[in-house]
């Protein structure tokens, strides 16, 4: 309206320099356009400027200026700025559906027990079998804190991430936790004379970590008191062994990992991006998987056309039962990769043989290597356990080599740690152990030879 009744003002005023003059006004400059909102995000709307007028008379005539500010055009609030790296601390402020709050992801390329579906602001995260043998799946909903759920997953459980405090029920999760640098959110673990890590045993020291037992017997109050974002553990299926029922029982949450169903070693180890979702802490986690992967490729390749692999076989009889690997397991993979023949290479089974003394003295007896076996010290403390041990060649050769090199006072194993995580570590202990020559300069992580 202000702005009407200016250019009425001028019009008069021309009509009358017209009248007054006989010469010709030069043109009006043509009015500036006003900007639009989506020209600009805040613009003050400007009069138009007045065409030339002869200098008298503009000084007869004054032309009176605006009194009011200019009316602000309205502009539409600004879209959320899509991040460029996931959240690690704190939540989004401002949420937008269309954007992508994890542009960094994890691909999974080795591990075949669990798979990440990534969606704008949450990720589902899918464990095919919790354990051997199970039907069901378990589906874990990851939701970026400060932003909404996603409706149509009544049956899985919603976590927001990243997470903030943690509760370990097995060694073989705290190396991750090490190397993404979340070792403060640990506020749990099963037992701490398990635990090797240092910094967990400095925790523990100072009562900063709560022990919660396992299976069955599980402390539930401690749990319940901690309020822990999460509570990973493993499954067995059996319900006398298992922890998990009794604390879902209450309202925790409950994470079930099962990355000990994984028998490649490289699949195993990928198992700590599994972790590494909860935090957002996937870059580190494909970095570092990404490493392991290069430097355990590397070492295969040194084994790939040895002329001689030495014959090898496994662990001790525990209450009449020895428990061998099975031929595609875990450990027989590791031997293959290290350039050696297992005894039992040529059974097809991932899983763990039950055999008596008399079937493996039969096939081992000449086996030029005998390795973990497991809680013993010397020689003489083998023997001591049953003589016939020393019957075996490995046992006369002095060829044993077991995997308690990092091993604290509590009776904390490394190997039990941080090995899975580390494949290409314990692969060239084992090189270093069947080919020396491969790998001069390697000192040994986890094995020693026994004497």
């Amino acid at each position: 309206m202000k702005k009407n009744i200016i250019l009425v003002l001028l019009a008069l005023l021309l009509g009358l320099s017209l009248a007054a003059c006989s010469t010709d006004t030069p043109e009006s400059e043509p009015a500036e356009p006003t900007p639009t909102s989506a020209e600009t995000t805040e613009v003050a709307a400007e009069p138009t400027e007045p065409a030339e007028v002869e200098s008298e008379v503009v000084e007869a005539t004054a032309i009176p200026e605006p009194t009011t500010t200019p009316t602000e055009v309205p502009t539409e609030e600004p879209a959320a700025e899509a991040p460029t790296a996931n959240l690690t601390d704190g939540c989004v402020e401002t949420y937008d559906e269309s954007v992508d709050y994890f542009p960094e992801k994890v691909s999974i390329t080795h591990a075949d027990g669990f798979t990440v579906e990534y969606f704008n602001n949450y990720k589902v995260v899918t464990v095919a079998a919790p354990w051997l043998g199970a039907e069901d799946s378990a589906t874990y909903v990851l939701v970026q804190c400060g932003t909404p759920a996603p409706d149509g997953f009544d049956d899985a459980v919603t976590i927001e991430v990243p997470i903030t405090s943690f509760v370990s029920m097995s060694t073989t999760y705290l190396p991750y936790l090490d190397e993404f640098g979340v070792l403060d959110t640990l506020a749990g673990v099963d037992f701490g004379f398990y635990a090797f890590n240092p910094t967990v045993q400095e925790m523990l020291a100072a009562g900063e970590l709560v022990e919660l037992g396992s299976g069955s017997t599980v402390n539930v109050e401690a749990a319940l008191e901690l309020e822990p974002d999460v509570i990973m553990t493993s499954a067995s299926g059996s319900a006398d062994f298992d922890t998990h029922p009794k604390l879902e029982e209450v309202g925790l949450t409950v994470v079930l990992n099962a990355d000990y169903l994984d028998v490649t070693p490289l699949g195993r180890a990928e198992w700590g991006k599994f972790i590494a979702v909860f935090y957002n802490e996937e870059a580190q986690a494909e970095a570092l998987f990404n490493e392991v992967v290069t430097e355990y490729e590397a070492l295969t390749t040194l084994t790939a056309d040895v002329a001689e692999r030495p014959t090898v076989f496994a662990n001790t009889p525990f209450e009449g039962t020895w428990y061998m690997p099975g031929g595609q397991s875990y450990t027989a993979q590791l031997f293959d990769a290290a350039g050696a023949d297992y005894l039992w290479g040529d059974d097809e089974s991932t899983s763990t043989l039950f055999l008596d003394f008399e079937t493996v003295f039969d096939r081992a007896a000449e086996g030029e290597y005998w390795l973990n076996q497991g809680f013993v010290t010397t020689l003489a403390d083998l023997e001591a356990t049953d003589e016939r041990f020393a019957d075996f060649a490995a046992f006369q050769n002095g060829t044993l080599y077991n995997y308690d090199l990092r091993s604290n006072e509590s009776g904390g194993n490394d190997f039990f740690e941080s090995a899975a995580a580390n494949p290409h570590l314990v692969l060239a202990d084992l090189i270093k152990i069947f080919h020396p020559g491969l790998v001069p300069d390697h000192e040994f992580v986890y094995y020693r030879l026994v004497d």
